[in-house]
């Protein structure tokens, strides 16, 4: 049999779907009244499909198509991401744009239209890609996150969320990119980190007033960059501080860390400092800028002050640092912004230590491969003007920004928040009502983040993205716009796009005031968050459709997305509808390259996803991904060997399957199936029903692989046992084989529906090829669960179990499969005629008989579990006779193999021995020689060159075959 090419039926097959429009009848032919929604991370239309997307296309495509043959209507529309920074870095890029002013010189019009022509650049590459993966989505009638209905529906969720009093704007500590001068919300900052090198530095703050004035406070950062912008000094009020003297001159630190701050310098602990005598003294700055700063300069309490590390005295930048910021507010002392929101420094830093000859004006902060060269500056600064205690490198983990890997700078300004820390409970409470697969995730990474869900950061100071739609006057009055006729009314302007460079020239009166709009654009992970709505433009239209069937039924992304997407998309559900925003989930892991690394075309450690497809198949591919731990938030590392494993013993194996019925479909006379009597037939069917109910169970809970690996399962016991065991029933021609080829269609068919949703190019010309009823196998129902024989399928187990003993014990008597033996002995089951005869047969034993077994002389037994074998290894001339005739059976099968011969094809077997006890076993079993060979018996006076041997008892036997 060829090996089937199934690429190019994978093509045919598309074309097939596409001619006939069987996705769009899938759908059609479902009831409205019963749909079913999942909602679809859209991707970024700038870069190609990769074995991350591939995973997610697959878990996405399986789920729809199997509740689409359960009967509902599955509605499945693709989307793109279309807004915020990775578009603005590739226009930055074929602008030459340096930072946001090159952006403000251009022109924001200018810069927004560049991105918009570069946002859909591969939509070709993954409309080609998608269908070949066979996954089905509308991408025909794809929603873009740039459109105006889909922006509007944004502008009316931002206006609900308003309206419950949750949209704020606060000034306060966030992480911010310098390259990107823009905010990122906490949970972007935790995609981001990277372990860097970085300075830290001890450094003297020598008190000018209290109890301890002259004396030397030593404070510790790993922040050099932020020491121009301290305010403050902190100190914990149960910590023990002393005082060290060291190179005539004195130092208060924490007496834990004494050993470790003054290793390898002489000193001594001269006294106690008292806690509440240096708490309110007041230091000398580090730098002149800016010594005249209100209630600056002084020695505070704090909590979050430790002796672990550092000095166990801490300097305090309000402007940069959540704890820091908190204190700050405490004392009322306002921050220092000494850092520009570029990362780089204020003119009263930058200007007199460039005339000082530092490198660090114009230079940010933090840089993009360089953590360290204004740090290196700062050193410099503080070793000049002897304020330098101590430095060391260190290595820690550090955030960078998930866009464009530039180290953030925790900097305080001002954003746009949602108060997601006001409905925490709520959160909690309508998240019991989702399953996760795996469900640790539940309570995990997913309730975890809910508990500690931080105010959501909405705001970023960007260009590319939806506006924010919130007008302000001059007074801090603020109107929040939720519609385009809204936007209308109140300006008189007629609407056509929504983007910034088209409403900030917007403005109106109201209430004799004029208002303008704020200049941030929405965090892309809110338009996420809020695909559910404005994929469907609601509320503006389909507002009875979307009411009926939210929440979903169904999401799947990557674990990463627990705490952004997932995140985003449940906070928005309750804040909108009081409720989760999906019931089910599935969370899939990262795929790794082979060696373990991330996968990298600098690299080039893995193999293009399309060549995989083209030389194993799509459907193989498929079937691997779901197969693994990946559809269960694990990471694998991607093995093309385990994919040709798929492809050959699932793909090949289903469709030998699918051709050897085929061979003998005209035997299937259309009789009833659950009419056969042969326990080969009623085992297969009950095996059936076992796996119908297996796959049912484990998708209806989503654990994709677990239906996977039940098919798998059958399939292997299908071509192994059942059609093995019945080859000789097919070719019988009688009542029995018409009951083989009948029950073999049933299989065949029942096992195209159970594997369509995974592998549905594969499903398809299985069910074509045996004529099913229907244009499609995708237009089918599910294989209804019904109860199968538990009886039949425990005695055909222990039929098997018998058989593996009986091999065992052949395998240490050292007795080939092809040499027949007289008796085996079993115990431990009731078995009847059919079953005994198919142990007969499958062992070669001439009587297989129940009874008490006993060790013998010639007699090898065999225990597992509850039963036990007995085979009786004594070989009579007749059964040596037979052997020699059942490997010149084999040879001569072999000889017509090679010859090319059909199965019709009638040739001669000739055979050459030289020991004269062959002749006569031959002459003994000519009858059976010429039957199992389809050829006619002649000896040989010599063995002809490509003559087949055979080695059997000693004797040496040649065999060909000829026309």
């Amino acid at each position: 049999m060829p090996t089937p090419k199934l690429n190019e039926w994978e093509k045919e097959i598309a074309s097939y779907w596409e001619a006939h429009s069987i996705f769009e009848k899938s759908i059609e032919q479902r009831p409205a009244d019963k749909p079913y929604v999942f909602y679809d991370g859209p991707p970024f239309a700038t870069g190609l499909p990769h074995y991350g997307h591939i995973v997610g296309s697959v878990m996405k495509d399986l789920v729809p198509r199997y509740f689409t043959m359960k009967g509902h209507r599955v509605e499945r529309k693709w989307g793109w991401d279309c807004h915020g920074l990775p578009i603005e870095n590739l226009a930055e890029k074929k602008l030459d744009i340096k930072n946001k002013n090159d952006i403000e010189e251009l022109g924001v019009d200018v810069f927004n239209e560049t991105c918009q022509s570069m946002v859909l650049e591969y939509t070709g590459e993954w409309e080609k890609i998608i269908p070949r993966l066979g996954r089905w989505v509308d991408m025909k009638n794809a929603y873009r996150t740039m459109d105006k209905n889909f922006m509007e529906s944004i502008w009316w969720v931002c206006k609900q969320i308003h309206e419950k009093g949750l949209l704020y704007e606060g000034y306060r500590p966030v992480h911010v990119c310098p390259r990107c001068e823009t905010v990122l919300s906490k949970f972007e900052v935790n995609q981001g980190y990277e372990n860097v090198k970085d300075l830290s530095v001890v450094v003297t703050f020598p008190l000018t007033s209290g109890a301890y004035k002259g004396v030397n406070l030593l404070a510790w950062t790993t922040t050099p960059w932020t020491l121009p912008g301290n305010v403050l000094t902190a100190v914990h009020p149960e910590l023990e501080y002393v005082v060290v003297a060291h190179d005539e001159k004195e130092y208060i630190v924490a007496k834990d860390r004494v050993e470790t701050i003054f290793e390898n310098k002489d000193h001594v602990v001269e006294k106690t400092a008292v806690v509440d005598e240096l708490i309110g003294s007041t230091y000398e700055p580090l730098f002149p800028f800016f010594k005249e700063h209100a209630g600056g300069f002084v020695v505070v309490s704090a909590d979050f002050v430790t002796a672990e590390d550092g000095t166990g005295i801490v300097h305090i930048a309000p402007g940069f640092g959540e704890d820091d910021f908190n204190l700050g507010q405490k004392e009322e002392v306002e921050p220092i912004q000494h850092v520009h929101m570029n990362g780089q420094f204020v003119d009263e830093v930058a200007q007199p230590l460039s005339e000082q000859g530092y490198a660090v004006a114009g230079v940010p902060v933090k840089q993009k491969g360089d953590t360290l060269s204004v740090d290196i500056e700062m050193v410099k600064v503080l070793a000049h003007s002897g304020r330098l205690f101590g430095k060391q490198k260190i290595e820690h983990s550090y955030p960078h920004c998930w866009r464009c890997d530039t180290p953030l700078i925790n900097f305080a300004t001002n954003s746009w928040f949602v108060a997601v820390s006001k409905i925490v409970p709520q959160l909690q409470e309508t998240a019991q009502n989702i399953n996760w697969v795996p469900s640790h995730i539940k309570d995990g990474r997913f309730g975890d983040g809910l508990a500690h869900s931080p105010d959501w950061s909405v705001s970023r100071s960007r260009y590319w993205g939806t506006p924010l739609p919130v007008w302000k006057s001059e007074d801090g009055g603020m109107i929040v716009v939720g519609s385009v006729a809204e936007l209308q009314e109140l300006t008189g302007e007629t609407i056509d796009d929504l983007h910034k460079h088209h409403v900030d020239k917007l403005t109106f009166e109201k209430g004799g005031k004029v208002y303008t709009r704020v200049s941030e654009v929405l965090d892309c992970w809110v338009e996420s968050g809020c695909r559910p709505y404005g994929q469907m433009h609601y509320p503006f239209e389909n507002k009875e459709k979307f009411e009926a069937s939210f929440p979903a039924q169904f999401i799947a992304e990557g674990v990463d997305q627990t705490r952004l997407w997932f995140h985003k998309l449940h906070v928005l559900g309750n804040i909108l509808f009081g409720s989760e925003a999906y019931r089910n989930v599935i969370v899939n892991g990262i795929v790794l390259a082979e060696d373990g690394r991330k996968m990298s075309k600098r690299f080039q450690n893995y193999p293009d996803p399309m060549e995989i497809v083209e030389k194993y198949s799509a459907d193989a591919l498929r079937w691997y991904m779901i197969n693994s731990p990946v559809t269960s938030a694990e990471d694998i590392r991607f093995s093309e060997k385990e994919v040709d494993e798929i492809y050959k013993k699932v793909m090949l194996m289903t469709w030998n399957i699918t051709a050897f019925y085929q061979m003998y479909a005209e035997k299937n006379t259309g009789g009833a199936v659950c009419g056969t009597n042969h326990p080969l037939d009623q085992w297969i069917m009950a095996r059936l029903q076992q796996t119908v109910e297996a796959v049912t169970s484990a998708w209806d809970a989503y654990h994709l692989a677990k239906g996977t690996r039940a098919m798998r399962e059958f399939i292997d016991e299908c071509s192994t046992w059942y059609v093995r065991r019945s080859r000789d029933r097919f070719k019988s021609g009688d009542v029995d084989a018409q009951a083989a080829a009948a029950t073999l269609r049933e299989v065949v068919m029942t096992l195209a529906k159970l594997m369509a949703p995974v592998a549905p190019f594969l499903a398809e010309k299985m069910y074509q090829t045996i004529g099913g009823d229907l244009e499609s196998v995708h237009l089918e129902m599910w294989p209804e669960v019904g109860g199968c024989d538990d009886a039949v399928l425990k005695q055909m187990e222990a039929v098997r179990q018998i058989v593996e003993l009986g091999l065992s014990a052949r395998s240490e008597a050292k007795m080939r499969i092809r040499q027949p033996l007289q008796t085996l002995v079993y115990s431990g089951v009731s078995l009847d005629e059919q079953l005994v005869a198919i142990i007969a047969e499958e062992l070669n034993i001439k009587e297989v008989v129940s009874g008490e077994v006993t060790e013998g002389q010639d007699t090898v037994v065999k225990t597992y579990g509850e039963f036990s074998i007995g085979l009786v290894t004594t070989l009579s001339e007749e059964l040596k006779y037979e052997a020699v005739a059942r490997e010149i059976v084999r040879a001569a099968n072999a000889a017509r193999k090679n010859g090319g011969f059909t199965i019709d094809d009638h040739g001669t077997v000739h055979v050459y021995a030289a020991d004269k006890w062959v002749h006569s076993a031959v002459e003994q079993f000519t009858n059976y020689i010429e039957e199992g060979s389809r050829c006619t018996f002649a000896w040989t006076e010599q063995a002809d060159e490509s003559a087949v041997e055979v080695s059997v008892h000693g004797a040496t036997v040649f065999v060909s075959v000829t026309q």
